[in-house]
């Protein structure tokens, strides 16, 4: 039938028309049906019109927009930071709503309307129990910290990079180094903020990591972290002192020989004693904050 429209057509249209006549049998010719998406664990994708034609065991079912890169390693960002930032990203369509309302609101001559008026979706968080407050602010006072025990944390951090390295290190075209920002887990200091939150041990909603930044240059310091595991993606926000905090120092611009010490507390979903992708501004390193003996 397609032959009948081509004799009077150029050689290369006529190619062309051949593609398309080819491609609409191949979609005609598809088996109907829902089909079954997943991937295997050799990193394989499969998509099969049964669960007896899935061709390998404990696959994980996907649908077909949730199917991951085939060669995430080729990506200039892990794929998990990726949908991550889709989630958060403010011109998505989905984190709009709530913005587009209280700006017809203030349109409207009123107020912007109650959070507890906009419809919820999902299910809301849990209840805060009086333990698990935390205190408007988590000063060295606070946690009961004497100069020598900061300088002491300040130490802690430095040498922790030798046997759990976590750093980032800015330097100039020529490679000097500009600024240097290391991370660490010190137990003793998380359990003194879980006792400082009323928290007992392992009651706390987060693991608590240590961060020191030490200016070489005129460089500015904002504490931009970004932790990724797995599926997992956590941005702290510093003007939060249950995720972010300084202990000595302050953010922004810091001069030639100045140091910050600070603290930053990650939820539980982030596995201490395996690789971690960690994010600073621009710069990332894969992290294990507590490495098996």
């Amino acid at each position: 039938m397609l032959r009948s429209l081509s004799p009077g057509l150029p050689r290369s249209r006529r190619g062309c028309l051949r593609v398309a006549s080819l491609a609409l049998i191949s979609v005609l010719a598809a088996p109907a049906g829902a089909s079954i998406t997943g991937v295997c664990p050799d990193g394989s994708v499969f998509i099969v019109q049964s669960e007896a034609s899935i061709p390998c065991e404990r696959a994980k079912r996907v649908e077909p927009h949730e199917v991951p890169p085939l060669r995430p390693d080729y990506l200039p960002k892990p794929y998990t930071w990726q949908v991550y930032g889709e989630s958060v990203d403010p011109n998505n369509p989905y984190n709009m709503i709530d913005s587009a309302r209280k700006v017809r609101a203030l349109q409207q001559g009123g107020g912007p309307p109650p959070e507890a008026a906009l419809p919820q979706v999902g299910a809301p968080p849990p209840p805060v129990t009086r333990a698990q407050r935390a205190p408007r602010s988590l000063e060295p006072e606070t946690l009961g910290l004497s100069d020598g025990e900061l300088r002491d944390l300040f130490l802690i951090v430095e040498l922790s990079q030798e046997r759990a390295p976590a750093n980032f290190v800015k330097e100039t075209a020529d490679g000097l180094e500009r600024m240097r920002v290391s991370l660490a887990h010190s137990q003793s200091f998380e359990d003194r903020v879980a006792a400082s939150w009323g928290a007992g041990a392992g009651s706390m909603q987060g693991r608590v990591l240590l961060f020191t930044v030490v200016a070489q240059a005129q460089e500015s310091f904002f504490g931009n972290f970004t932790f990724t595991q797995g599926h997992f993606a956590f941005q702290p926000d510093r003007e939060d002192p249950r995720q972010m905090g300084v202990l000595h120092g302050r953010f922004g611009p810091l001069s030639h020989g100045e140091t910050l010490l600070g603290y930053v507390v990650v939820p539980r979903d982030v596995d201490f004693a395996a690789p971690a992708d960690v994010y600073w501004n621009d710069r990332r390193t894969t992290a294990t904050f507590s490495p098996a003996s």
